[in-house]
């Protein structure tokens, strides 16, 4: 839980400042559609930050498998995706293009282990 909060607020923060970098430093040597691309990016990685916050918050009323692997793919999902967009947009590179699918398919996934864990829950009386 404490490990999962703590990647959280680090990719909260990292996410503010590549926002903050694209918005005032990118903007004036990229084109406008890599620009987009880098803000997709920084986007994807917001909202999956919000999901590993979820995430430690349930772990705190009790760990599950599915929980940790959730946690575990949202934070894949954005080392890939965000990552390989990130790369993309800073060297220009399309071939790294081929891996931010890769980096979709772990945030799907890491939704649906939430759905498993929540599914499996009782609720409390």
């Amino acid at each position: 839980m404490k490990k999962v909060l703590t990647t959280a607020a680090i990719s909260g923060m990292t996410a503010v400042m590549l926002g903050a970098f694209g918005a005032h430093a990118l903007k004036k040597v990229i084109s406008p559609e890599m620009l987009e691309v880098f803000k997709t990016g920084v986007q994807y990685q917001f909202y999956h930050t919000f999901a590993l916050l979820a995430v430690g918050i349930l772990m705190y009323f009790g760990e599950s498998k599915a929980l940790k692997w959730s946690a575990n793919l949202f934070l894949t999902g954005i080392l890939l995706f965000s990552g390989s967009l990130y790369a993309l947009t800073l060297t220009n590179i399309k071939m790294l293009g081929v891996i931010t699918p890769f980096g979709g398919v772990a945030f799907i996934a890491g939704w649906v282990l939430l759905v498993v864990h929540l599914r499996k829950q009782t609720p409390s009386k």
